[in-house]
């Protein structure tokens, strides 16, 4: 409550200043910069280790735990900018990354300036084609994600070019490389930003990240290579010839190294972290296993022992950007905290055949695109943070597959398959929000007879896509706008002792074997006794309100009836989607709602005796 009220006090995070946060397997840390020039200054950071192992090979185990790490980063910055942060740039580990390829072509009506919108569409039919490689090569049904692309390749009109962006020609051509990964990943970092009360401001992979930090657009005309070794996993990313070619990704990182210590020396985890940290300094190294026996070893001694897990991760490392290069690269930038390892720049260069002068530490390149005039940055560990705030801040983030949700970037990227369902529980609404609530009965027992008094229905909620009324497995499209007003739950059902009474006809009732006053309210579940003699309403008095008669029809060629509302509101598509018995959180097909035979959106009025359809499309009759 605290932290809560503190923060409430300060002014807001203003609209140029870029929270980056870097949420890895062993650490979490915070910057915040603002651009200047083609550049971002840095102006504080802060490094919180977790304490337990609350993440293991980039992937969020213990949600709950991250988010309280977040939340302190997130207090320590405030506190030094004097603002409340509200809004965080993101990225996501490169676990169970997929890479694939998309081409596309675009035939203008006649030689014409390409204006950004064309190069949007381009691209995106590049992306899509793609995603339609990745579906047709999965088996397994698990959703995956697009959060990344580069261009890799234009063509106008034939012709090679670096920018398409104000030339002139008629036939057009894109080729991209497009990142991959499992909705369960991003799920699980939204839901650490929910609970750290933060809002996603822009979310990208870590390779990319890494990359947009350690090699300079400038350089990329090379065949290089860029590393990120952290805890959980080792990001890679490859370059050629002005363009990015490809992402993949080792699950051989920092943490072999770690396990190799804790089984030679039976020490834990954290013991086994920061005898790997004083590796480089040399000298002795003292420490404490698990039976409590003190100990001491040499660097030289500790090195040797960790040399096969070493060798393990330099020739996953080799092979991995093999795959992806077809070949050694011309160099290599190893970044990441697990890049410090001594001697592992030397093996990486010994497994590829090449000069371990053309493997380096990340670092020498940073000041291209980050600066700070308090902080030293040149750190290889920081490279993942840096890469964050530069990708956001300097506009690195492809954005042709942008979905504007209430006027506002939609924070997640497109997937093949993304509906709108899909999009607005990502982005923080719920299914109560889409299908709405009704107010809860109030069950009571009048008599020994159960009775039921049903609370008012919710108002539908109003979904549209591009201006046009849509259905919740509608799918979402690059471009697309998308307006949600969430649905507003029903009152629940309240009612005096006073009420039930004049509703009854009665002189007089106990509840639960006692007499209530008449405005005390019944609770639901009570016994209810009529006592006295039933009383007719006085002819001058106004009637009890009596409920409109149902509205009924058919449902998917069933009778369906629903009870009248007291004060006469009609139905909607909407309010027949839960007796439908469509499971709309898991349904993998695009859904059809039909009214008298003509579609419709969930949002249209029911008259009694309507036919209502609510199926999925190949149910129609449709491929």
């Amino acid at each position: 409550m605290a932290e809560q009220q503190t923060a409430a006090s300060l002014p807001p995070q203003g609209q140029d200043l870029i929270y980056a946060l870097d949420i890895g397997t062993r650490s979490i840390i915070g910057l915040l910069g603002t651009r200047v020039g083609d550049r971002m200054c840095v102006q504080a950071m802060e490094t919180r280790l977790h304490t337990q192992r609350v993440m293991v090979d980039g992937q969020i185990e213990d949600i709950a735990q991250v988010a309280a790490a977040v939340r302190e980063v997130t207090a320590r910055l405030e506190e030094e900018a004097g603002c409340h942060l509200e809004r965080a740039c993101v990225a996501a580990a490169g676990r169970a990354l997929r890479t694939e390829q998309g081409h596309s072509v675009l035939e203008q009506s006649a030689p014409e300036p390409v204006g950004q919108s064309v190069i949007a569409q381009l691209e995106a039919a590049a992306v899509a084609d793609a995603e339609e490689t990745l579906r047709s090569g999965r088996e397994d049904p698990q959703r995956m994600l697009l959060v990344g692309y580069t261009a890799t390749r234009y063509l106008l009109d034939g012709y090679p070019m670096v920018n398409l962006l104000d030339h002139t020609g008629k036939n057009l051509e894109a080729d991209v490389v497009a990142t991959f990964l499992p909705g369960g990943v991003i799920d699980s970092l939204y839901a650490v930003m929910r609970q750290a009360h933060l809002e996603v401001e822009s979310l990208t992979l870590e390779p990319i990240a890494a990359l947009n930090a350690a090699i300079p657009a400038k350089l990329r005309l090379l065949n290089l290579c860029m590393v990120d070794i952290g805890a959980g996993t080792s990001d890679i990313a490859v370059c050629r010839d002005g363009s990015v070619v490809g992402y993949t990704m080792a699950t051989v990182a920092g943490d072999e190294i770690t396990e190799a210590l804790m089984r030679a020396y039976l020490v834990d985890f954290d013991t086994a972290e920061e005898l790997k940290a004083k590796l480089a300094a040399g000298g002795s190294l003292e420490f404490t296993d698990v039976l409590g026996l003190p100990q001491t070893q040499t660097a030289e001694d500790v090195a040797a022992v960790v040399a096969p897990a070493a060798d393990r991760l330099a020739e996953e490392i080799a092979n991995e950007i093999l795959s992806v290069n077809g070949s050694a690269p011309s160099a290599v930038f190893l970044a990441g905290g697990g890049s410090k390892l001594p001697g592992l720049r030397e093996r990486v260069a010994a497994a590829l055949g090449m000069d371990p002068k053309r493997v380096a530490v990340a670092g020498n390149h940073f000041q291209n695109t980050v600066y700070s005039d308090t902080l030293e940055l040149n750190d290889p560990a920081y490279t993942t943070p840096l890469g964050i705030a530069a990708s956001a801040g300097l506009g690195l983030i492809s954005d042709s597959c942008q979905v504007l949700l209430n006027g506002s970037p939609a924070k997640l990227f497109r997937s093949g398959s993304l509906t709108a369902m899909e999009l607005l529980m990502m982005n923080g609404y719920t299914y109560t929000d889409l299908l709405g609530r009704s107010g809860k009965p109030l069950t009571v027992k009048i008599d020994g007879q159960p009775r039921v008094f049903h609370g008012d229905p919710s108002l539908p909620a109003q979904l549209q896509i591009n201006g046009k009324d849509a259905g919740p497995t509608a799918v979402v499209h690059a471009g697309d706008h998308v307006d949600f007003t969430p649905a507003t739950p029903g009152a629940d059902r309240r009612m005096t002792a006073g009420e039930l009474i004049k509703l009854l006809h009665t002189p007089s009732i106990t509840v639960n074997g006692t007499v209530p006053g008449p405005e005390d309210l019944i609770p639901s579940g009570a016994v209810i006794v009529k006592t006295g003699r039933p009383v007719k309403p006085a002819p001058a008095e106004a009637p009890a309100p009596v409920r409109a008669a149902a509205w009924t029809g058919t449902l998917n060629g069933k009778p369906f009836s629903l009870p009248g509302k007291a004060d006469g509101a009609p139905y909607y598509m909407m309010d027949l989607l839960e007796p439908s018995g469509m499971d709309f959180e898991h349904v993998e097909r695009p859904v059809t709602l039909r009214l008298n035979g003509q579609p419709c959106g969930f949002q249209q009025v029911l008259k009694n005796g309507d036919l209502a359809e609510i199926v999925c499309e190949d149910e129609m009759g449709k491929t």
